[in-house]
């Protein structure tokens, strides 16, 4: 069975352009700085974030981890986000691997941190406390709905920021998402912040790899975290080829998956059993619930679904995330909604 995966854009393949370029790809050893196709990429970029430079990187992960590990050193303090991802979903890696301590301060629903919170989690000069030394945003912010943070808000935050002295990072793992939901270049939300991560192997449909940007300085200092982290890489370039495309082509096209979610939201309102959050989709995430007079598990409708061809994951107890990508297309998002009648009502 072929089956509709709606899990997460992570799912993605590579377009058939992406692997001729791949095949195509110029190489050589990135780790001396001689590989090209890497090169081009990291230029690129840098340029459309509005910054310095940039850093090819295995994943998302290992961007956000670069970073931290670049603006902090051991025992020092970042600001975070307690629905963010680095925070929720990536092993706790900034204190396992790098000694930086966390503090967490909660999401708003538009994914937002209120000054007034960052204000008061800066650590005073004493030194029975951790120094803080960097605020960390996301754009789209991925467990609020995959909001997306304004320009302004970014504006404002790294203005705050740096009046204090302190770095601004930002995971924009779905960055371009928010730009072409906000209708806005996307280096008007990452120009202003000290660095930025964001990926190619989401909505982009890249098969491998993530970008990090920031000043020259940054990232001469993170590509030596990116070593120690085991992500010095040598041919690279049959990766980047597909990242190269992946900016070239995909990101305009992201419009059409936020309108795929849109229908599919429409089409599940009408689907007794379901209720859908305030707000959704903002971009290309669906956020549902299922009703209180469903006594199903959600364990049993995510295998009943899949019986229907449709693959979908549990976001919590009774909360649902779905998620449209190039892969998914108006007839899939129709036998979707029939899919959850079946289930539910059946």
């Amino acid at each position: 069975m072929e089956f509709i995966d709606l899990r997460s854009d992570t799912v993605t393949h590579p377009t058939p352009a992406m692997r001729e370029a791949m095949g195509k790809a110029q190489v050589g050893d990135d780790v001396y700085g001689e590989d090209p196709t890497v090169n081009r990429l990291q230029e690129m970029a840098a340029e459309m974030m509005g910054q310095e430079a940039g850093l090819f990187v295995a994943s998302g992960t290992m961007g956000n981890l670069a970073a931290i590990l670049t603006h902090c050193g051991r025992g020092d303090e970042a600001i975070v986000g307690n629905k963010s991802h680095t925070f929720l979903h990536e092993a706790g890696g900034l204190s396992a691997l790098g000694g930086v301590h966390s503090c967490q301060l909660p999401n708003r629903p538009d994914g937002s941190l209120m000054l007034a919170d960052i204000g008061s989690a800066i650590r005073a000069d004493d030194p029975h406390e951790p120094i803080t030394r960097l605020i960390c945003l996301e754009n789209t912010q991925n467990a609020c709905g995959g909001v997306c943070l304004t320009p302004e808000y970014t504006r404002r935050v790294s203005e705050f920021a740096h009046a204090r002295g302190l770095a601004v990072h930002l995971d924009g793992a779905r960055v371009f998402n928010a730009a072409v939901a906000l209708e806005v270049d996307v280096n008007e939300l990452t120009g202003q912040v000290d660095s930025v991560t964001f990926c190619l192997s989401k909505g982009l449909c890249a098969p491998v790899g993530s970008v990090l940007c920031g000043s020259k300085a940054f990232i001469a200092k993170a590509r030596r975290i990116r070593k120690m982290l085991g992500g010095g890489m040598r041919q690279a370039g049959i990766l980047a080829a597909a990242g190269i495309v992946a900016l070239e082509t995909m990101v305009d096209r992201l419009a059409e998956d936020h309108a795929r979610a849109k229908k599919l939201a429409d089409g599940l309102k009408q689907v007794a059993g379901l209720a859908l959050e305030a707000g959704t989709p903002a971009t290309n995430m669906v956020f549902l619930s299922l009703a209180p007079e469903v006594k199903s598990t959600m364990e049993s409708i995510v295998e009943r679904m899949k019986d229907h061809g449709v693959l979908i994951d549990a976001a919590g107890e009774r909360r649902i995330r779905l998620v449209t990508h190039y892969w998914i297309d108006d007839a899939d998002v129709e036998k979707t909604v029939v899919a959850f009648r079946q289930v539910l009502q059946g």
